[in-house]
């Protein structure tokens, strides 16, 4: 059965839970690359719950972890799994993620758009806590399923928002990502083979296997908290980002930033000289 454009009919899915601990939001924190060389120190916060005088945080990012969820997508039709990749993703944080929790989350498939090359799929979820319902975040993200297009949908919104301006940049920063960085990232959950089997790469159309595209924008991520709001979980609200171009693991990524009060735009590219992430913006509070 070829994808079906009527699925996304925007009804919300069944409320699921999730639970976390303080160990879960280490390793993530290690799979975006925190913890390297950091002779000031500011990543100790998030890679370790014993050192002294440093209370753990969470990397705002792990919301594409602990939150999410599926809506919409069992009425798609069949696909190729090895053929669908993480296309962006949106995250708003209504408050700051805590050490360990409990969270409900439900999500719907909002767009089913024909790319003419491939199939995109739009969804969003909300999660509120698990105890309280209070609400603690919403994501937005869209999959990209090559080789399933031409089945005369509509094409969906397209621009050039979030375009950075004619000018340098406020803030750069590099970051390394390791040759086992995609090895590492998995073990948060996503364990797709297309980010560590060599045959599954190749039948998908990759040399091998690359990087999570929620890795790279971990690694993103961090640049902008550090950069933007002071290494302090709660003045970030929101980022967002396309991603257009695939990362082998090993490479270098550098952010580029460019600020207007409490909002900056922003691009990753990495050192192959491709950029990554593109229509990148971030919201934080000013200190």
């Amino acid at each position: 059965m070829p994808i079906d454009p009527n699925a996304a009919t925007g009804e919300w899915g069944d409320w699921t839970e999730r639970s976390w601990t303080s160990k879960d939001a280490l390793l993530y924190a290690l799979g975006v690359g925190a913890g390297g060389p950091d002779p000031t120190g500011h990543e100790l916060a998030f890679t370790t719950e014993n050192s002294r005088g440093v209370e753990q945080l969470v990397l705002p990012t792990f919301a594409v972890i602990v939150g999410g969820a599926g809506g919409g997508r069992s009425r798609l039709g069949t696909f190729n799994p090895a053929m669908l990749v993480d296309a962006g993703r949106r995250i708003e944080l209504l408050r700051p993620l805590p050490v360990e929790g409990k969270i409900r989350s439900r999500g719907r498939l909002v767009g089913v758009y024909d790319k003419g090359s491939g199939a995109l799929l739009a969804s969003e979820s909300e999660s509120v806590d698990a105890e309280t319902g209070e609400p603690l975040l919403r994501l937005a993200s869209n999959a990209f399923i090559r080789g399933e297009g031409g089945f005369g949908g509509d094409r969906g919104p397209s621009g050039d928002e979030n375009r950075p301006p004619e000018r340098e940049p406020d803030h750069v920063v590099t970051y390394a990502t390791r040759p086992d960085q995609a090895l590492l990232y998995r073990l948060s959950g996503d364990r797709n083979p297309l980010h560590s089997d060599p045959e599954f790469a190749k039948a998908a159309g990759f040399p091998k296997p690359i990087l999570h595209g929620l890795c790279t924008y971990g690694f993103t991520g961090r640049a902008l908290l550090h950069s933007l709001s002071g290494s302090d979980p709660a003045r970030f609200v929101s980022m967002e980002g396309r991603f257009s171009k695939p990362v082998f693991p090993g490479e270098s990524l550098t952010v580029r930033m460019w600020v207007d009060g409490d909002h900056a735009l922003f691009t990753t590219e990495s050192s192959s000289g491709q950029v990554v992430i593109d229509r990148g913006a971030c919201t934080f509070r000013s200190a």
